[in-house]
């Protein structure tokens, strides 16, 4: 692949591309040019000559030239937890993953449920200045599900949506409040579907594996009953709503119908449910603990069949970073989640791979679609728009090798996948803050 030569700041044409804009759906050999950060042309015709010597070039040979990744669920663990993560090593994490922009959970220390913590997240965005962070605000204050935040101050803070993050909303009073709130403000509620007394201490999903483990279960009726409940709430209010990291069959085919009855709802799913089962946890291997937990096979298959109809709209990583002592401790006690920033494009690539669904597609799920949710002007190729690109080699293999991951922490159960598509470079704003060697 072809060297930036010089003058950085000025114009840099990425010709000899295959550009892809999922948003649009163009799939085109062409060339694109940036200035000052921003995408100035692009186009099957640009630079069908040889580009002006005031120009530096990239030679893209033939590689796939894309919008930057948009994750819509990551932890960054900043503050309060920097040991696990931070938003300079997350950061980069994203970049080695071709992630250009992210929104940060609210489950920090202390929680992001007013504007200093909104305030403190952009402002070490800006000092990092690398990867793309928003953020979104707790639902309710200290996350403790019974009194709502300032949802319109936040909102003009710069809070993309409202989320109590690995909590539920449990009380219907107090969601059909936050609801009515939103719906006034017209933002956006994210919830983490999941009943907590169905789920109180469970480990696992709950079934023939649990029981044999001798785990305490969490069944898939605890993901159902939460989102039909909140289903009802947003037909009687009218708020946008947005169920996360759906993982069961059931939740798959109530937001179906949700959809088909016209309701103002989405959801997104992550690798781990249309990747693995509850058998990736072995004999208590806890790197593929999660919340919620990896489910049946019939769940993974429902999964897999709501991202090829379009029920579910997006895919986040989920990135939740943890440290060693948080994991290696006996199952029931270790903490749930998988760092997912460098992870996300390989494993989602395998949805077109594996014949499941088409390439723009699954790139629309990761790009333009969780940025329309989120109503961010970002995820397209558009003359004008940030330069937030990404260079894919879309057919070249390799086996997922924790150790060389970015971030600071490495619990991932997918250690030695073979997978096949690798980043090889990543800007933001036309700045390249990653290339692979």
């Amino acid at each position: 692949m072809g060297k930036v030569t010089s003058n950085r700041s000025g114009p840099v044409a990425y010709i000899n591309a295959r550009l892809l804009d999922p948003a649009t759906g163009l799939d085109t050999k062409g060339a694109l040019v940036t200035e000052g950060g921003l995408i100035a042309d692009f186009g099957p015709r640009l630079f069908a000559d040889t580009p002006p010597a005031s120009v530096d070039v990239v030679d893209c040979e033939g590689l796939c030239l894309m919008p930057g990744l948009v994750d819509m669920r990551v932890q960054l663990r900043e503050p309060g937890e920097e040991h696990k993560e931070t938003i300079e090593t997350a950061s980069a994490a994203a970049s080695a993953g071709g992630v250009t922009a992210m929104a940060c959970l609210p489950n920090t220390d202390p929680v992001l449920d007013d504007v200093a913590g909104i305030e403190f997240i952009a402002r070490r965005a800006r000092e990092v200045k690398a990867t793309k962070v928003f953020c979104y605000a707790a639902a309710t204050r200290r996350l403790g599900g019974t009194e709502l935040t300032e949802m319109g101050l936040l909102a003009e803070t710069g809070a993309v949506a409202f989320t109590d993050g690995l909590r539920g909303i449990a009380d219907a009073r107090v969601m059909q409040r936050a609801l009515s709130y939103a719906k006034t403000f017209d933002l956006l509620l994210v919830q983490h579907p999941e009943e907590p007394s169905l789920a109180a201490d469970g480990a696992m999903n709950a079934g023939e594996m649990s029981m044999r483990l001798g785990l305490r279960g969490i069944p898939a009726v605890a993901e159902v009953i939460m989102i039909e409940r909140d289903l009802r709430l947003v037909e009687a209010t009218g708020g946008r709503y947005h169920a996360a990291h759906v993982s069961t069959g059931a939740a798959v085919d109530a937001m179906r119908r949700a959809k088909a009855r016209g309701l103002p709802v989405t959801c997104d799913t992550a690798p781990p449910y249309f990747t693995l089962n509850e058998t990736a946890i072995g004999d208590y291997r806890t790197f593929a603990k999660i919340s919620p937990p990896l489910r049946t096979e019939e769940d993974r298959v429902a999964v897999l069949e709501g991202l090829a109809d379009g029920t579910i709209d997006a895919i986040a990583s989920d990135h939740s970073p943890h440290d060693q002592d948080s994991k290696r401790v006996p199952f029931a006690q270790a903490e749930n989640g998988i760092v997912g920033l460098e992870t996300l494009l390989p494993l989602s690539l395998a949805l077109y791979h594996n014949g499941h669904v088409p390439l723009l597609d699954v790139l629309r799920k990761l790009s333009a679609t969780p940025a329309d949710i989120l109503r961010l002007p970002l995820g397209r190729l558009t003359k004008g728009a940030a330069a937030d690109l990404v260079l894919l080699d879309l057919d070249r293999p390799g086996r997922i090798d924790v150790d060389a991951f970015r971030s600071k922490s490495k619990n991932s159960p997918f250690e030695n996948m073979p997978v096949q598509g690798q980043v090889r470079r990543t800007i933001v704003e036309g700045r390249t803050l990653f290339e692979a060697d």
